[in-house]
């Protein structure tokens, strides 16, 4: 579970004084929001010396991550979230945040494999592929069932050019304007293919590739394929985040002088002549010297209303601009009876609306498995991105999908469930990169961090989420003269030079 690319890249931290305990006075920062960004950014300040108060709306932390614990109607104790998430090995900055509280990153466990299920029935797999790029595309695409050799042929050598030379932000300036969908066919990808690989990728941003920047796309491709030899097997965490991640981190933190405020809904951000004072409800007005907004899109947004001192007119404007992706639903489920003991813990589904993935929870989760020993039934969950049907409409047509997909499950009956649907992700649509705001501000004490806040790494989902919260504190760091925090990315571009130079004799396409 340790990085194995020699070739990922160190970004270096900033020089300046060790901590602050040789400065006149300790600087004192508030980071508004406790997820992966405002606890990455809270952990980077807290270390240095800073005194951080982390305020937090929710009762808990880990933001869009975050774990709770619920009690199932035949009064068992269960946990809960919002659904499964992926741990790469290639999230340096991320896995780096959770060390801090479990060095050996133990409350990860590896996932052999996560098949992808298209609505044919063919079946793509990850497992044993080479680690190498680009041989470890080419093997994925010469193995799977919806991918020949003769599609490798007819592919647009120079329209698929910026698949190889991936650079943040000239990959977003050459393609950002286009959707994915379009993208993909103009280089010819396959359908079959596309739908049921290429769509993962683009469900991961809750869209459809229709809606969804090209440039997202293919760096999320460089991400995970052409630009990291650390592969596409991944890590869960093996007890519900809550225990597994959060709890730990924040007892680690509270050892560093961290105060948390949690029910504590910030109303506004004001700058004063000393610094910036947050105002919230649930927590006493705290003065600082500088901020960290850590929230999602519609929190910055109404902060930013309410705090007419905050930023310029542009930057406001930009802040204003920001979208949310479309709804998404999680659909879990306790079942009486057993799923079939080969299924696997995560399967990834294309070509069957509006199932997206399926998981079977006991698999990878110390709770589901303690509630499945305990019963003799399984943990089911399921999830439907860009929803735009009602609850009852996608709960009904999910079921029908995992009957179809598990059919073991017809006879099963339902113990309990909880349907969530939520529409709090960012959206990375056509055109959206320019616009977004960066991680600085026109305000040197006002700093932003969150997965839909810009930053010219190749990175995305929670790893943007914590690398922007790092960033942020590196910055405020920085002006107080204490030195920052190294970080890592994948290469920031084409990993092949040989793959680069055949593709800068192909013209530009997509101007």
């Amino acid at each position: 579970m340790t990085a194995r690319d020699p070739r990922r890249e160190r970004l270096p931290g900033g020089t300046g004084l060790p901590d602050t305990a040789a400065l006149s006075r300790i600087p004192t920062v508030a980071v508004v929001g406790g997820g992966i960004a405002g606890l990455a950014a809270a952990t980077g300040l807290a270390e240095r010396g800073v005194r951080v108060h982390l305020i937090e709306a929710a009762d808990r932390l880990g933001g869009r991550v975050a774990g709770w614990p619920e009690v199932l109607a035949d009064g068992s104790r269960a946990a809960m979230n919002r659904g499964f998430h992926a741990f790469f090995r290639q999230y340096y900055n991320l896995r780096s945040l959770l060390r801090r509280a479990d060095p050996h990153l133990r409350a990860l466990s590896p996932v052999a494999d996560y098949p992808l299920i298209d609505g044919a029935g063919r079946r793509d797999t990850f497992r044993g592929l080479p680690r190498t790029p680009p041989f470890n595309a080419l093997a994925f695409a010469l193995r799977s069932p919806t991918f020949r050799m003769r599609d490798l042929v007819r592919l647009d050598a120079k329209a698929a050019a910026p698949l190889v030379t991936v650079g943040v932000p000239s990959t977003y300036d050459r393609l950002d304007h286009l959707d994915a969908a379009t993208f993909l066919r103009d280089i010819n990808f396959p359908d079959a293919a596309r739908h049921l690989a290429f769509e993962v990728f683009a469900r991961s941003f809750f869209a459809r590739p229709e809606k969804l920047s090209a440039a997202e796309l293919v760096t999320m491709f460089h991400i995970y394929f052409l630009g990291s030899s650390e592969g596409l097997v991944f890590d869960v965490a093996n007890a519900n985040f809550d225990t597994a991640l959060w709890n730990p981190l924040r007892e680690y933190l509270s050892e560093l002088g961290v105060d948390f405020h949690l029910g504590a809904a910030v109303q506004a951000v004001d700058r004063t002549d000393a610094g910036v004072r947050v105002r919230s409800t649930g927590a006493p007005d705290i003065d600082a010297d500088a901020a960290v907004l850590a929230t999602d899109i519609a929190g910055l947004q109404h902060l930013t209303a309410a705090s007419p001192t905050l930023g310029d007119e542009s930057w406001r404007a930009r802040v204003a601009a920001l979208g949310t992706a479309p709804a998404f639903v999680v659909l879990r489920l306790w079942l009486d009876r057993a799923v079939r003991p080969d299924r696997a813990a995560f399967v990834g589904t294309g070509g069957r609306p509006p199932l997206d993935n399926i998981s079977v929870v006991e698999r990878y989760e110390r709770e589901a498995a303690q509630w499945t020993r305990r019963t003799g039934g399984s943990v089911v969950e399921l999830h439907a991105y860009s929803v735009t049907e009602s609850d009852a409409e996608v709960r009904a047509a999910l079921l029908a999908r995992m009957h179809q997909l598990y059919p073991e499950t017809v006879q099963a009956g339902i113990v309990d469930e909880r349907l969530l649907r939520r529409q709090d992700c960012p959206r990375f649509a056509p055109g959206d990169f320019a616009g977004r705001p960066t991680v600085t501000t026109p305000d040197s004490r006002i700093m932003l961090a969150g997965d839909g806040i810009r930053v010219d790494l190749p990175v995305a989902l929670m790893e943007r989420a914590a690398t922007t919260g790092w960033l942020a504190a590196n910055e405020l760091l920085a002006g107080f003269g204490v030195a920052g925090h190294e970080l890592y990315t994948v290469p920031t571009r084409g990993r092949s030079p040989v793959l680069r130079r055949l593709a800068g004799r192909a013209p530009e396409r997509h101007r």
